[in-house]
């Protein structure tokens, strides 16, 4: 709705233009009357009016004076002179103060909603073309693209069961036809140095724009020259360059590939692309020629198994990081090797590893791992490589999350190497229990209650997923833990209930897009969680006394948008 101020010294004239328009056919909405010009100025001054409809002759301040201080004071406002004195005087004034009409007293009915109407394009043109370059803007915004992230990265690890929701997202994020799309993933990452010239005299051969990328390089760092022996610099130290330069080379590719990076495995670039054998292999070698040409290290490129649709992201990004990990092995490393779409590692069993360890039954748990592997070794050694990369990868995943530091030579994402060392059943169960085990260790050390321990994790998964569905039930099921005595731990652990802490989580987080982004509420209440618009809205005054279109407009200062304190 648009809000219109009527300004005329005779509340009879106010009264019978209120009455001879039909406002709400025009989204238009009267919000403020004023009889002068000085009480119009002021009304203007504490509220928001799109359209202004003045009289020219009124005491106090004329209708020329006040077309002067509004055209001075606010240059985008809309007005609509109406006087009865058919005067030029009157017309050039308005004229000259960018008046969008100017009507006679008595004033018919239709002329008045003719120039409401003109007036009101005007408003919509103007408003549709602020939303859309507001649109690109938030594009644009590192929090958009942080969130875009947040949702592959989703997608890839199916922590939630996909739904409608996802669906909804996925638009919001220009992903939808992606779903449709046969795809494949690529990972991208260091495994030695790489030998020859320095960057300042290596060919650079690709068809982007370089310019672009090696800004990114120097924003971050200046590659080393390796035939220099006092130079120190390993792959790791070049994490940040190297990041830089994968986003840029998709935002520049004319294929428009996705790019991300999961926070498990910060070495390492993922991009999808649509599946077509020629165009991947130009990109890998277009990709490759950009990294190696400004940091001095060959990267290491696997390419996974074709999948189609969201629910086979997860395989299509497993089989790309196992087939990375198998680069110039003598198993293979080649999709077409790993692509029989039969996983080494079930749910079933994972979960049951999961919970075995997160309980600390160390014992059950070494059982579990020799008997998958002794399974998997008897049937082939294919076979047996992804079984021991995938409890690899689980491992690494419970890692991360109980805080454990894996050392340089327990990390097989960057030590491929070692994956083909663990060639027996002792060897690779001695390397999957002692993380295990490590992992165990740390978390009885982190605390003597267990509860609090479950209690942080809860939190951190809240967090993390904040936007998507949650429920005490579900939440209460992924620890394990009867639901009624789950809520009841929760509050005296947390000293609010769980929808309180959800709900404080989702509006931090919705406050700050309100203020930061251009984002409709149906669009901040998606990508929050909360179930509509109307619901969110609704809430929202509860919580803060106001809309969120008051607290978008003018953000009080007493709004605190942090994160609940855990």
């Amino acid at each position: 709705m648009y809000r219109v101020m009527i300004v005329d010294d005779e509340p009879e004239i106010r009264l019978g233009l209120k009455l001879k328009a039909d406002w709400d056919s025009l989204r238009l909405m009267v919000v403020a009357e004023a009889s002068n010009g000085i009480e119009a100025l002021e009304q203007l001054a504490s509220d928001a009016i799109d359209l202004v409809i003045t009289d020219m002759n009124m005491p106090v301040m004329n209708g020329v004076s006040f077309l002067e201080s509004c055209h001075e004071q606010y240059p985008e406002l809309r007005i609509i002179v109406i006087t009865g004195y058919e005067d030029f005087h009157y017309a050039r004034a308005a004229v000259r103060n960018q008046a969008r009409d100017y009507l006679l007293k008595p004033v018919a009915q239709d002329e008045l909603m003719a120039a409401l109407r003109k007036v009101t394009q005007e408003l919509n043109e103007e408003r549709n073309l602020k939303n859309e370059q507001a649109e690109v803007r938030w594009r644009l915004s590192q929090y958009y693209v942080e969130m875009k992230e947040h949702f592959i990265v989703h997608l890839v690890k199916e922590e939630l069961k996909p739904g409608q929701a996802e669906q909804e997202r996925a638009e919001l994020f220009m992903l939808r036809d992606w779903n449709e799309r046969m795809v494949s993933f690529l990972t991208v990452g260091f495994k030695e140095r790489k030998s020859g010239k320095s960057p300042a005299s290596t060919a650079i051969s690709t068809s982007l724009d370089n310019k672009h990328i090696s800004t990114a390089v120097s924003a971050g760092a200046i590659a080393a020259d390796p035939a220099n022996p006092a130079d120190t610099r390993t792959p790791d130290k070049l994490r940040l360059p190297f990041e830089m330069i994968c986003r840029e080379f998709a935002q520049l590719h004319s294929g428009q590939p996705q790019v991300f990076r999961d926070p498990n495995y910060p070495g390492l670039m993922h991009f999808i692309l649509d599946h077509d054998d020629e165009a991947a292999a130009s990109f890998v070698e277009e990709l490759r020629t950009s990294i190696s040409s400004y940091l001095s290290f060959e990267p290491a490129i696997s390419i996974g198994q074709p999948i189609s649709g969201f629910n086979k992201w997860k395989e299509g990004y497993m089989s790309s990081l196992i087939a990375w990990n198998l680069l110039e092995s003598d198993v293979g490393g080649t999709a077409k090797e790993f692509a029989d779409n039969r996983p080494a590692l079930t749910e079933d069993v994972a979960k049951i590893i999961q919970r075995q360890l997160s309980r600390g039954e160390l014992e059950l748990f070494t059982q579990t791992v020799r008997k998958e592997l002794t399974e998997a070794f008897i049937e082939s050694q294919v076979q047996f490589v992804k079984l021991v990369l995938q409890l690899y990868l689980l491992l690494d995943s419970m890692a991360y999350a109980a805080g454990v530091q894996l050392d340089a030579g327990e990390q097989l994402w960057v030590r491929p190497d070692m994956v083909l060392a663990l060639d027996t059943i002792d060897k690779a169960q001695g390397f999957l229990v002692h993380l295990g085990h490590k992992i165990d260790l740390k978390t009885k050390a982190d605390t003597e209650d267990p509860e609090q321990s479950m209690i942080q994790a809860a939190l951190q998964f809240i967090d993390s997923n904040y936007m998507y569905e949650l429920n005490l039930t579900m939440l209460a099921e992924r620890y394990r833990y009867n639901s009624s005595y789950f809520s009841e731990l929760f509050k005296s652990k947390v000293g609010r209930t769980f929808i309180q802490y959800v709900t404080e989580v989702r509006m931090a987080h919705a406050i700050r897009l309100l203020v930061d982004t251009p984002l409709s509420l149906w669009d901040i209440a998606e990508l929050t969680g909360f179930s509509n618009a109307s619901y969110f809205s609704s809430k929202f005054k509860r919580m803060y006394g106001v809309t969120p279109s008051d607290c978008r407009h003018s953000p009080p200062e007493k709004f605190n948008n942090e994160l609940p304190k855990k």
